[in-house]
């Protein structure tokens, strides 16, 4: 089942520090000032941080599911997915992978701690 902009809400706000704003129609979720996760206004593409030297071998993956920032966009630690081709699950790690790039480490380490 395909999963929505609401199911990154849910995962995105649960998340220690998280908020969510929006900025000219996308729905952005930050740590402080730092963007970790957002989604499109026609809420049909999740653009998300994820480590820059990693991120050409997830799109050579799956390229139907990812794909690269646009070119202005390609400075940052970002990947973009098509909400429609993710799986709950996957969007989970995704989201969380992401806001923990963002939080101080000792924020994540407790996190994570607390989930067992």
């Amino acid at each position: 089942m395909a999963v929505t902009a609401l199911d990154v809400r849910d995962i995105a706000l649960q998340l220690p520090r998280a908020y969510e704003a929006w900025v000219r129609d996308y729905r952005k979720f930050r740590v402080g000032q730092i963007v970790f996760a957002s989604v499109s206004p026609d809420e049909t593409q999740l653009g998300f941080g994820f480590p820059r030297e990693e991120r050409a071998d997830l799109v050579a993956s799956e390229p139907d599911k990812f794909f690269l920032p646009r070119p202005s966009d390609l400075r940052y630690q970002w990947v973009c997915a098509w909400l429609a081709a993710l799986e709950h699950d996957e969007l989970n790690e995704l989201i969380v992978d992401a806001w923990a790039m963002c939080v101080p480490k000792s924020v994540a380490a407790a996190y994570f701690a607390q989930l067992g």
